[in-house]
């Protein structure tokens, strides 16, 4: 084991807390199988950055969404995919399910903008906390703060808990440890964010959560020293075997570094090939689009070459819900002609009108339009 078990007393009972051994000071040598399955993972992520079309955005968005879908999913916070792109745009409240996963969306966004910006620091990680914890349950004095009590995980307190994570007057130490191996650049990235994610989980520096910001640290991590637009999905691979996920954090604090690795290398290199996956599948959709509205159905008329809802299919995948206002404002169009487009599409299968929840604020667009089988994408990819 690496690390200290220290006795601890919580409302006047006494248990055992473990505090991981330094960064500085652990043996951190991987064997050469493990390198090379680091190196594969590296090969991986690359092929998936290739297959990101110059004009990337759009694509990077749907993959941050798949990215904090599976993240939240892993901690049983779960909603519905339309329902956390509504939260996005503000058509769903912020205290909702959705809105906390959208919440982590943020967070992953905040973190991956400041990527090539400086070195990670203390403070960045209670920045994308507060993010994260936007809209949740968490009381206000333990948002955005290292926890100031006892921490724990699995179970109701620490006495009867997986494990007892490091009393308060460890943390910053450890965090300060953690920063610096962070900033590192002359170690394998992929070992560096399977390492650096693993001491963080067993750091559990908030009150709540750290799983979370711990995956958000992963996507900082390989972003910045692979000088990535968008990080690969780890979490929709981790989500496929959470099980896997949890005994290689175990082999981790009980020394078996090569174990955790191999293992998160492997779930780096198939978020690689989920990211091609959906690059392609977004690709063959609008291929699809394209045709459905250049064939000639006698329930229909056929669209003309200047018709609205042509340049309308540019604005999927950017925009997952549009409302007229959004073309009308997007395409420089009439309000009338916005909603000419959205009804052609709706016609040909390409969109459908969404029924969101009323809400009382005044201006609110009275009709929503997705396309429910882009948001199947995103959905599958992220929990598949």
């Amino acid at each position: 084991m690496t690390g200290t078990d220290v006795p601890i007393v919580w409302r006047g009972r006494r248990t055992i807390a473990f505090v991981p051994e330094l960064l500085a000071t652990r043996d951190l040598d991987l064997s050469n199988t493990t390198v090379g399955r680091t190196a594969n993972a590296r090969a991986a992520l690359e092929h998936g950055a290739e297959s990101i079309p110059h004009e990337y955005a759009a694509l990077a968005r749907l993959l941050l969404r798949a990215e904090g879908i599976a993240s939240s999913y892993i901690e049983g916070v779960a909603a519905a995919v339309v329902d956390i792109v509504l939260a996005e745009d503000g058509h769903v409240g912020a205290g909702s399910t959705a809105g906390w996963i959208a919440a982590n969306l943020a967070a992953v966004t905040q973190a991956i903008d400041s990527a090539g910006h400086g070195p990670l620091t203390l403070a960045s990680l209670c920045d994308w906390h507060r993010t994260l914890m936007t809209g949740s349950p968490t009381p206000a004095r333990h948002v955005g703060v290292i926890r100031d009590e006892q921490g724990w995980i699995g179970g109701t307190s620490p006495m009867d808990a997986h494990l007892v994570t490091p009393p308060v007057d460890y943390l910053i130490d450890l965090l300060a440890d953690l920063v610096e191996y962070v900033n590192r650049d002359d170690i394998d990235a992929v070992a560096q964010a399977a390492i650096a994610h693993a001491q963080f989980e067993l750091i559990h520096p908030f009150a709540d959560g750290n799983g979370r910001v711990g995956r958000t640290l992963i996507a900082w991590i390989l972003t910045r020293r692979l000088s990535l637009v968008t990080p690969p999905p780890v979490s929709t691979r981790i989500a496929t075997d959470v099980g896997g996920y949890g005994a290689g954090l175990v082999q981790f604090r009980l020394g078996h570094t090569q174990h955790w690795v191999t293992w998160f290398a492997d779930a780096v290199a198939g978020a690689g090939r989920t990211q091609r996956d959906l690059v392609a599948a977004v690709a063959s959709l609008q291929s699809q689009w394209r045709e459905r509205l250049s064939l000639t159905r006698v329930d229909m008329r056929r669209l003309r070459s200047d018709a609205a809802a042509w340049p309308l299919l540019e604005l999927l995948p950017r925009h997952l819900v549009l409302t007229a206002g959004l073309v009308e404002a997007e395409l420089h169009i009439s309000l009338k002609s916005a909603l000419g487009a959205l009804d052609d599409l709706v016609a040909h299968g390409v969109l459908v009108e969404h029924a969101a929840r009323q809400r009382s604020e005044i201006g609110r667009p009275r009709k929503l339009y997705v396309s429910e089988e882009l948001l199947g994408l995103v959905g599958s990819n992220a929990l598949r």
